[in-house]
């Protein structure tokens, strides 16, 4: 059996989720390290690699191909480039501690273990845990840039 696993980095599509956060309380907050460089990636980046794989059937039994999207982003910095498309230059990105990152996942609707282990995830890339074993490579680079998906969640946005 030939198997192909794309291994992508943190969406982009996962700031929609953050809107309403941001609507309301007016910052980003998560658990990751601010500062911490983490491989983000559209997901129709993902959808393009899957098709151009499927149609070059060029693996054999079981591959891994990790996809990293154009740059290593910090939540700091994803957070400065959505705030300018949406009109607020200075939004603040807060890291929160992990229990009161899961409590507010679990006031948002996830469940208690789903919660717990977001967190984890969060704590496995603050430590270096999880990240790309090949290195940034050309194949492994997407080209959806964050700064242009920003203008999607900047319509999602005002749209609320």
């Amino acid at each position: 059996m030939n198997v192909l696993v794309l291994r992508a980095g943190s969406f982009f599509e996962n700031f929609f989720d953050v809107l309403p956060v941001i609507r309301h309380q007016g910052l980003n907050a998560d658990v990751v390290e601010p500062g911490r460089p983490v491989p983000m990636i559209a997901t129709r980046d993902i959808a393009d690699a899957a098709v151009t794989a499927l149609r070059a059937r060029d693996w054999k039994g079981f591959v891994v191909r990790e996809l990293l999207g154009p740059r290593d982003l910090t939540y700091d910095e994803a957070t400065r480039i959505l705030g300018e498309r949406i009109g607020q230059p200075e939004l603040p990105y807060v890291k929160l501690p992990p229990d009161d990152m899961a409590g507010a996942l679990v006031e948002g609707g996830f469940s208690q273990d789903l919660a717990r282990l977001y967190v984890e995830l969060a704590q496995a890339i603050n430590d270096g845990r999880v990240r790309s074993l090949e290195g940034r490579t050309q194949a492994n680079t997407t080209p959806t840039r964050f700064e242009d998906f920003a203008d999607e969640l900047a319509r999602a946005y005002a749209a609320m």
